[in-house]
């Protein structure tokens, strides 16, 4: 795969190489605009290679997202299980999730973000499944801080904000620039830490794709979130 770096979370066999180089033709070119002739080409074998591992491009699609969210479920439970407060936890589990997405699976992550409408019904539901157990241990997590009292904001709010926080970081967020990653994590922690002591009226707003979703905080009840899109 020459001049192709091999994505973290996907083995070095021949199906592993075909995964990364359809991970990078994905991000570069699209789903729609990147042929089986393509990834075939990239990897240096006949585009009818790759039917012996998968039956459709779609399936490898799947196969990208299906790998990455494996590997960074592992890493964030990792991240956890490495820690004996919730407080350390939480930030392991920030500096985990910013890894896998401006770092080292940023362009898988980047194809299951912008390639997801290309996915079936199905694969869509079965992907949605996977991402559910990852999101379960940040609420875990979160629960357990909420429930100790270092913040009463409803954890799944709190969980939607980081997911600002974090999701929106490959937009700006330069790995060669001067901020790195552990700084970016203790900023984002820091902030996630001030959250609750805003006043019990506030708004932000948070820009993800195209879409713009405010949020207008008016009380501790997770009720009187209000989402204005």
């Amino acid at each position: 795969m020459a001049g192709l770096m091999a994505i973290h979370g996907i083995d070095d066999s021949p199906r592993g190489r075909l995964l990364s180089a359809a991970a990078h033709l994905f991000r570069d070119k699209g789903f729609d605009r990147t042929t089986v002739r393509d990834i075939a080409a990239s990897v240096g074998i006949q585009s009818g290679s790759i039917f012996h591992h998968f039956k459709t491009k779609e399936d490898i699609l799947y196969a990208v997202m299906e790998e990455v969210i494996h590997f960074n479920t592992e890493r964030l439970r990792q991240a956890v299980v490495a820690h004996s407060t919730g407080q350390e936890q939480l930030r392991a589990l920030i500096r985990a999730e910013l890894q896998s997405i401006v770092g080292d699976t940023a362009e898988a992550m980047t194809v299951m973000v912008t390639e997801w409408r290309c996915l079936s019904e199905d694969k869509q539901a079965r992907a949605l499944k996977l991402r559910g157990i990852y999101e379960q241990l940040w609420l875990d997590v979160l629960t357990r801080l909420h429930k100790e009292g270092v913040f009463t904001t409803d954890p799944f709010i709190m969980r939607r904000l980081l997911t600002g926080m974090t999701g929106w970081a490959p937009n700006w967020f330069d790995r060669e620039g001067p901020l790195s990653l552990d700084d970016l994590a203790e900023s984002v922690n820091g902030f996630f830490q001030k959250i609750d002591r805003l006043p019990r009226k506030w708004s932000i707003c948070l820009k993800l794709g195209q879409n713009e979703s405010c949020l207008l905080y008016t009380s501790d009840a997770a009720d009187d979130l209000l989402c204005v899109d």
